[in-house]
């Protein structure tokens, strides 16, 4: 890919001025919803889930609520699990599948750990098919204080709030085409940088912490996806997105520098998920049973602690 290519926003080599940010903004439009494709499934989970509303997004003139499911029969004695999806609202599959999870897996694992699920963070992202907020923010880059970021502080706020100690913490994404096509040339314009990483993966692969890499978890996930959709092969230097392999589909950032999702609390074993929807292997369905394939890999591996 020719990365002079001008964006069609903004000067290049010059960052983006906020008319510029107000121009990308304006040009975006609704392609799905939010309330029906995602809230409306909610209800049918509240036999077994607390259902709570932990924050409110209003962006021009249009509101989102913000949506959070607990284990209803909640024990202080089991272990918490996070599960986030959703902070990069177009990726569908994180979304869908947190709530997959919760309507047909979860149940056999409420006895052992106690959830609270967060399935979208950026529901205006989702609607709209964006990895940035209307702001042209990142907020999987703005888990930190003073976050810029509305759907990133609201789930820090609602998680601090909870004054809970996680055992884990899964935050489901995927990778698609888009990255190439549209968002990361659109980083580039915003930031007036090269973009010099343009590899996109063919198949599911892991993001751990460096700082808590826990090899065995994500070799236990990393096994219990294989069984549903394919793992994706390093590069010729051994690597994924420019970042050297730990280990077959899984590599590993800072999570916490960086402002990642992953970052947000100090659960010992952390991972973030990358399912490749636009692969010819893969399906819409498939990447959905990916991500719950990840949940019941990483709990049964949990459970041997």
């Amino acid at each position: 890919m020719n990365t002079e290519a001008p964006y069609a926003i903004g000067t290049f080599g010059k960052k983006w001025t906020d008319g510029d940010k107000e121009t990308w903004f304006h040009q975006q439009q609704k392609k799905r919803s939010y309330f029906e494709q995602v809230v409306a499934q909610l209800d049918s989970l509240s036999a077994d889930f607390t259902i709570e509303q932990y924050g409110n997004l209003l962006y021009d003139a249009e509101n989102y609520p913000l949506y959070a499911l607990k284990t209803a029969t909640w024990l202080d004695d089991k272990p918490v699990i996070l599960i986030t999806g959703g902070v990069h609202g177009y990726e569908t599959s994180g979304v869908q599948g947190a709530i997959r999870f919760l309507k047909t897996a979860a149940q056999q694992y409420q006895d052992q750990f106690n959830f609270v699920v967060l399935p979208c963070v950026s529901p205006w992202g989702y609607e709209t098919i964006n990895r940035w907020n209307p702001l042209t923010i990142d907020p999987n880059r703005s888990f930190h204080e003073n976050s810029l970021a509305q759907e990133s502080t609201a789930v820090m706020q609602y998680v601090r709030a909870l004054g809970m100690e996680f055992l884990a913490h899964i935050d489901l994404h995927e990778t698609t085409d888009t990255d190439n096509s549209e968002f990361r040339p659109a980083l580039a314009a915003r930031d007036a940088i090269e973009q010099k990483n343009w590899n996109i993966p063919d198949g599911f692969y892991l993001v751990g912490d460096t700082t808590k890499p826990q090899a065995m978890f994500q070799k236990a996930i990393i096994d219990s996806v294989e069984k549903v959709t394919h793992i994706a092969p390093a590069d010729d230097d051994n690597k994924l997105i420019g970042v050297s392999l730990a280990q077959h589909g899984v590599i590993n950032y800072a999570g916490r520098e960086l402002g990642l999702c992953m970052g947000l609390t100090d659960a010992p074993y952390v991972t973030t998920t990358e399912v490749y929807p636009d692969s010819p292997r893969a399906n819409d369905e498939n990447c959905i049973l990916a991500q719950v394939a990840v949940l019941t890999g990483a709990l049964n591996y949990l459970l041997t602690l």
